[in-house]
Formats: structure tokens, sequence, C-alpha cells
């Protein structure tokens, strides 16, 4: 091992990880409140985050460490099918402009920390507050253990081996954000995100000059991609068109239906500052297509991998100078480290106060809510840990997949009520339980795979199945809805 180890790199990699790791700690004084022990303030940093401190958290959960390693691994695989990330990130701004503001409006109004708190207040149905917020801690969980996955590659290609360094790195994760809260994240997320920017632009300068420019690049792709025939290439093939718009839209509407991302929303100072970060976000989307041409890179630059996931890394080791190389894998694990925690506190709030408060001790001090949601980030954290050290990656891929199906089925219940008062809490709640359990049946019985294939007027088209279990939930919803609207004389709950 310790051959393999190449000692400038590892220097400048724990030198900025002490350094974040000193941050994590200094946060719990930044922006400190009077009363610290409350869950406004550990669960959402007291409400106050501003535009930029939004940016930068928003996007630092949004945009991960496994967003760096596997976008470029799947353009890497399937060539331009990979891109499908860039139109599901422009779609999504659109929603976050129209659709956020509202709820933070109605969240802030209401002291609402989490969105089944929203669902509840709107509807008055346990039951449907509880569908939201078990599809939101699971659907999270396999998402944290996908950003351990993400720093376990940079740590092995540092030739660090064993399970010690990642659960080290972890340790300490969880510690500081024990401590620091949401302030935490938000205060990495400044250094993760400029890191990053610097890599990337770092990468795309230098990388094709070494490579004999952007046409060589992109000409050896194709040569690669055409010897391994069927649908990958530089352009779509008629065939990718339905996956590839489906997959967007689909992903676009789960975005931001998940906890982290929520979090972020909730804690913002203002609908304004949402509306300004809808404007801003998409200066990211810009970064992930120049992220994902690496993988176009590394077939010009002849790297050959055993898993796709390590694609990055191995360009970076073979192209770049030691202590850059430290320099990025440093900017990658730290981009693990932001959305984890971001996720691990989305989970906890609704844990706190939708699991513990709604069943388990309703006149739960602020202080104690504040106190549970600590301590259940801490265990979301070890949970996903366990999944990496105990069970196969594969696991976690498939488990993530199904998440995003899971989450999207959510959108009814937690956006429609935002906007009108004719939906009812049994019908959203039914279609719901439909699109769920519908939705993973097929993904089970397909193989877990993402799409499904629908036959119409002679032809096939292969579909997003979180798309068509979206379908399906609303139509239930809405024939549900109908139907109780016309049988009953009582009107749905006021929020």
């Amino acid at each position: 091992m310790t051959a393999e180890i190449n000692w400038l790199s590892l220097s400048v990699f724990i030198g900025f990880f002490v350094l974040v790791t000193a941050m994590g700690f200094f946060a719990s004084r930044w922006k400190r409140a009077d009363v610290p022990a409350h869950l406004d303030e550990w669960g959402l940093g007291g409400r106050q985050f501003g535009t930029w401190v939004t940016w930068f958290l928003v996007g630092g959960d949004f945009y991960t460490a496994y967003t760096v390693i596997a976008v470029p691994a799947l353009v890497y695989a399937v060539g331009s099918y990979g891109f499908f990330a860039l139109p599901y990130t422009i779609i999504v701004y659109p929603i976050v402009f129209l659709i956020m503001p509202k709820l933070w409006t109605v969240a802030h109004a209401k002291g609402h920390v989490t969105a089944a708190d929203v669902v509840h207040a709107r509807y008055g149905s346990r039951g449907l507050e509880l569908a939201v917020a078990f599809t939101g801690v699971l659907a999270t969980m396999p998402y944290i253990a996908l950003q351990l996955i993400g720093m376990q590659v940079v740590i092995q290609a540092l030739g660090l081996k064993g399970e010690l360094p990642l659960i080290a790195a972890f340790l300490i994760l969880a510690i500081y954000t024990y401590s620091s809260g949401l302030r935490a994240p938000a205060l990495i997320a400044f250094v993760k995100d400029i890191m990053i920017y610097i890599v990337v632009l770092v990468a795309v300068a230098i990388i094709p000059i070494k490579l004999g420019g952007y046409a060589a690049v992109f000409d050896a792709a194709d040569k690669v991609y055409a010897a391994k025939g069927g649908a990958t290439g530089l352009t779509l093939a008629p065939s990718q068109y339905w996956p590839y718009a489906t997959l967007a839209l689909g992903s676009a509407m789960a975005a931001f239906m998940y906890p982290h991302t929520l979090t972020g929303i909730f804690a913002s100072k203002s609908a304004d500052t949402i509306r300004k970060n809808a404007i801003l976000l998409p200066v990211y989307t810009l970064l992930l297509g120049l992220i994902a041409l690496m993988g176009y890179m590394a077939h010009a630059a002849g790297v050959k991998v055993t898993s796709n996931n390590d694609v990055v890394p191995a360009l970076f080791r073979s192209l770049f100078s030691d202590w850059f190389v430290g320099f990025a894998f440093a900017a990658i694990a730290i981009g693990a480290l932001v959305p984890a925690a971001v996720m691990s506190i989305g989970a906890a709030n609704l844990f706190t106060r939708n699991f513990w408060k709604a069943y388990v001790n309703p006149q739960v001090t602020h202080a104690g809510e504040a106190q549970v949601a600590k301590i259940t980030s801490l265990l979301v954290k070890v949970g996903a840990l366990m999944c990496i050290l105990f069970l196969p990656t594969q696991f976690a891929l498939d488990l993530q997949l199904l998440g995003g199906l899971w989450i999207l089925q959510t959108f009814p219940a937690v956006v429609f009520g935002l906007f009108t008062r004719w939906f009812r809490a049994s019908g959203l709640l039914l279609g719901w339980i439909i699109g769920f359990l519908g939705g993973t049946y097929v993904v089970w019985t397909d193989g877990l795979k993402p799409l499904h294939a629908i036959s119409f007027s002679g032809s096939t088209y292969l579909i997003y199945i979180g798309l068509l279990a979206l379908l399906v939930n609303v139509v239930v919803a809405v024939v549900a809805s109908a139907i109780l609207n016309a049988t009953t004389a009582s009107a749905p709950a006021e929020p």
C-alpha cells in the first residue's frame, strides 16, 4: 500500500480536508442565535440565509461529489445519452421559480420545517403526512450512500486502501454536523464550490491542449463509440429521444422534492432569495456540462478502467501534476461532505417533526426537537456508511434509482395544495400508494431498469418509469378527489 501512495497528492488532500474540518466546527459560532437549542437553528440555520449563502448551499447539495464522478462515467460509457442531466437541470429552475417561493411563504408563516409539515397543515391528514415523510427519509438514505461512493473513489485513487480512511472522514463529518447543524455545510459550500470550479475550468482548458484540441477529443471518443456499436455515440439515436426527454423531465420534477434540496429552500430568508437563486443557479448547469465533457476526454486520453466510476480520478492522475491531483481529489471529497451533511439534516428534520413529535412525544420542547434531530442525523450517517461497508455498491445505485421514482410520487401532495383546495387528502394518499407501489413493482419486474417499454400504434417507446407512475398517481388522485367532493358535503381542510 505504501508504494502506491503519492505523498504529495495525499498531503495536499489532507491539508484541504483539515481546513474544511476547522470551518465545520467554526460554523457553530457563525450567525449564532441567542437560543441555539431550537430545530429552526440547528436544522435550518435560523432561516436567515441570503442570496449568496443559499446559492452556494443549494448548489452544493444539488451538484454533489457523485455528480462529478458519475456524470463523466455515464458519458464515458454511453456517450451523449449521459448528457440528460443538462436539460434536467435547465428544466428544474423554472419549477423552482414558480413553486418554491410559495412553499417557502407557507412554511415561514406557520413555522414548518419539512414538506410533510406543510402537507399536514394543508390537509389535516396524518396518513398523507406520514407518506411524504416516510418517502423523504427512504429516498435520502441511498443518496447519502452515493456521496460516500464518490469519496471512496478518490480516497482509493490516492492509494489509501481499506475502509478506515472513509470511516475517519465520515466520523469527522458526523461530529461537526452534530455540533453546527446546517451552518456547517452552508459555510463549507463556499470552499467546495470554488474548488470544484477551479478544478473543472482547469481541466476543460488544459486537458484538450494536452490531447490535441477538442476536435481530437471528439474524434477519439466517436471512434470508441463506433467500435462499441449499439446506441452509444456523440449524438442521440432516435430510439433514445423518449427516454432522454422523460428522464430529464421526471428528474427535474423530483429534484426539489428531496428533503435536502427543500432544506436549502426553507433555510432561505425570503421568497425573493429563492427567486434570485432560480435565476442564478443555472450557472451550475454550465459547470455540469463541462464536467460531462470529461467522459469524452477520458477516451481521448486512452483511459481504461475496470469500473466507470474510476474514470475521472484516472484521467487526472494521468494528465496532471501530483499537487493538482491532490487538490482535485480534495475538491471531490469535500463535494461529498456538503450534500451528505444536508441530506442527513433533512432526514433528521423529517424524523423529528413527522415521526417523533407526531407519534412519540407531541409535547416535545424546541430544545428536545433539536436534540432528537442531532442524534437522528448521526444514525442516518451511520446507516449510510454501513450500506457502503457491508453491501455491494450496486445495491446503493439500485436504491437510488428507486429513490428518484419514490420521491417523485410526493409531488402532487406537496405542490398541488399550494395552488388549489380542490384535492382531497384521501385521494392524494391513494394516488401516492398506487404510484409508489406500482412504480416499484414495474422497476422490479423490469430488472431494476429506469425505463419501461410502451407499445403504441405499432411503435415501442421507452419511458421513465417514475414519470409513468406519477401520471397514474395524478389520475387516481383526480378521480378519487372528484368522487369524494361529489359524495360529501364537507370541504377540504383549510391550510
